[in-house]
């Protein structure tokens, strides 16, 4: 049995999708484990474009078991217009889906009190929020008045609960002037959507745990990257569940002892949506260089990136974090035409260089670089290192030496096809 977590090792967008994709072929499940719809995972198969917000990207895979585990919170509108899509194009009659019962349901005023919050001028920090209603969930669940999958099949139950929460949130509601919204259109709204996915619901941690015992290959699929963790990112400019890899177990149900490898999604510069801080932020004609040729608008917003070089203080932290066995290294091809290239490998705050990542501050450091030269030759043919221009292979070799982890993977271009394996961690 081989069970590999893939976590997003930066601010997101690393491009876990398309390795998830890609080891996928190996996996007889895929499970993922936290967040919403506020992610995004944008996949290029045979030229064609498919992005997913909550489905595991491993749909796409012939055969393949996708769950969505107790750790998520799902808006049921967006997961039906997803499956909506895939049954159009008969995707999910060659692969499975699975929602936990327990999985919590994103509502209306979850989206209104997002939208509030983030635009408010007095109250909260604004964080750059994706305003799908992520945070005010996870507030109910933590509050022990959230809504689960499998209350919406319990009337009584659900209407209760409901009435309970929605009593909680109308202070605030009706003092930024909302109207809270009436229990019985709440439930008119959900329940035909909450039919339209019964057939997919289950006791996901038991269908877990006996594919874990008949020894199958599972693959475990995190969301947004661990610089966004709740306890661990650059707080509060973070999301609101922790996106480590040992979230994975507690999303999911299982021991830390049944995860094999952590591969950690590096992209080989650096982005981020939305605000909060971003040492190595580039707002020149290299940052727009790679915006525009990384095609770096938001998968789930639209918004533009903020690009930056690579930072291998983040990358080693998160890879401690993490406890990353290996690294898939992204977007390399992104780079080309670059004469020259920085790696971030020390910050300079109040005068003292440190090689971490402060707890305050971090919006102060000044970054200390490693000047490498860069490369001009198209690389999204190469299928080995050997294929790579000299540079190419200098860079991902210093790479591995800042961030203390080995390579499996590397991708030279968008497309499934442009991706070579170096060592594959289900074998």
């Amino acid at each position: 049995m081989t069970v590999v977590g893939v976590i997003g090792s930066q601010w997101g967008d690393e491009g876990k999708g398309k390795v998830v994709d890609i080891l996928a072929e190996e996996a007889e499940m895929v499970v993922r484990y936290q967040g919403g719809n506020n992610a995004g995972h944008t996949l290029v198969v045979n030229g064609k474009k498919a992005i997913f917000h909550l489905i595991p990207s491993g749909i796409l895979r012939e055969g393949t078991e996708c769950v969505l585990a107790s750790g998520l919170v799902i808006d049921l509108r967006v997961l039906v217009e997803e499956l909506d899509k895939l049954q159009e194009s008969g995707v999910l009659e060659k692969a499975s889906l699975t929602l936990s019962e327990k999985a919590h349901v994103i509502l209306p005023h979850h989206l209104m009190l997002d939208k509030l919050r983030e635009q408010s001028k007095s109250g909260s920090v604004p964080v750059g929020s994706t305003l799908r209603g992520i945070g005010p969930c996870y507030e109910d669940k933590i509050g022990r008045r959230g809504i689960r999958i499998g209350d919406l099949y319990k009337p009584e139950i659900l209407k209760e609960i409901l009435s309970a929460t929605l009593e909680y949130w109308r202070p605030m509601l009706e003092g930024r002037g909302e109207t809270v919204p009436a229990v019985d259109d709440v439930i008119a709204q959900i329940m035909p959507l909450a039919e339209r996915v019964k057939t997919y619901v289950k006791d996901t941690v038991g269908f877990v745990q006996e594919a874990l015992k008949a020894d199958k290959p599972v693959l475990l699929e995190g969301a947004q990257g661990v610089m966004l963790d709740i306890d661990h990112g650059t707080y509060p400019f973070v999301t609101s569940s922790n996106t480590i890899s040992g979230a994975a177990c507690a999303g999911i149900g299982m021991g830390p002892t049944k995860v094999n490898e952590v591969v950690a999604i590096v992209k080989a510069y650096l982005t981020r949506v939305g605000s909060g801080p971003f040492p190595t932020e580039l707002d020149d004609e290299n940052g727009q260089f790679m915006r525009d040729k990384g095609h770096e608008y938001g998968s789930t917003t639209g918004r533009p990136r903020r690009c930056g070089w690579f930072d291998a203080v983040v990358a080693k932290r998160v890879n401690e974090i993490n406890g990353s066995t290996q690294m898939a290294i992204t977007k390399l091809d992104v780079l080309t035409g670059l004469k020259e290239l920085k790696i971030c490998v020390a910050y300079k705050l109040d005068g003292e260089e440190i090689d971490t990542i402060p707890m305050h501050g971090l919006e102060r450091v000044v970054p200390v670089y490693k000047t490498m030269a860069g490369w001009d030759e198209d690389i999204t043919g190469a299928t080995s290192l050997a294929d790579l221009p000299q540079n190419a292979r200098n860079y991902l070799d210093e790479l591995v030496r800042l961030c203390e982890c080995p390579i499996c993977l590397v991708s030279v271009g968008p497309d499934r096809d442009h991706t070579f394996i170096l060592n594959n961690p289900f074998k």
